[in-house]
């Protein structure tokens, strides 16, 4: 009934449930994260050996000011974003593609990272 519109527009929230489901999957529990104090938002955070906030995209289009913004604030943190984008490292956001979520998140723990 609602045509092909529908991924159009959800799409955002599809793959960030896509992505929550991989983290659960792989036993990390994710959170969200947002300021009381303005319109930020950071789509999970997850904890293991260190606090990593995560951004999640469902297309190419990496800008993420919620995540820059985290990341000036706490100098020590390095943030990851899941996207279809390729594997890339940018000054302290590394940038994941989509069907390595799983495995990225088991490399981590295990302490055998795969990229």
């Amino acid at each position: 009934m609602s045509g092909s519109n529908i991924f159009k527009e959800y799409k955002g929230s599809f793959t960030e449930q896509y992505v929550a489901q991989q983290m659960i999957a792989s036993g990390v529990e994710p959170y969200y994260y947002s300021n009381e104090n303005s319109t930020m938002e950071i789509d999970f955070v997850i904890q293991m050996d260190k606090v990593y906030p995560i951004e999640v995209k469902a297309e190419e289009n990496l800008k993420s000011k919620s995540l820059q913004t985290v990341l000036k604030d706490k100098t020590d943190m390095k943030g990851w974003r899941f996207s279809m984008s390729p594997y890339r490292e940018q000054e302290r956001i590394v940038n994941v593609p989509l069907y390595a979520v799983s495995e990225w998140i088991k490399s981590r723990e295990s302490g055998h990272w795969i990229i």
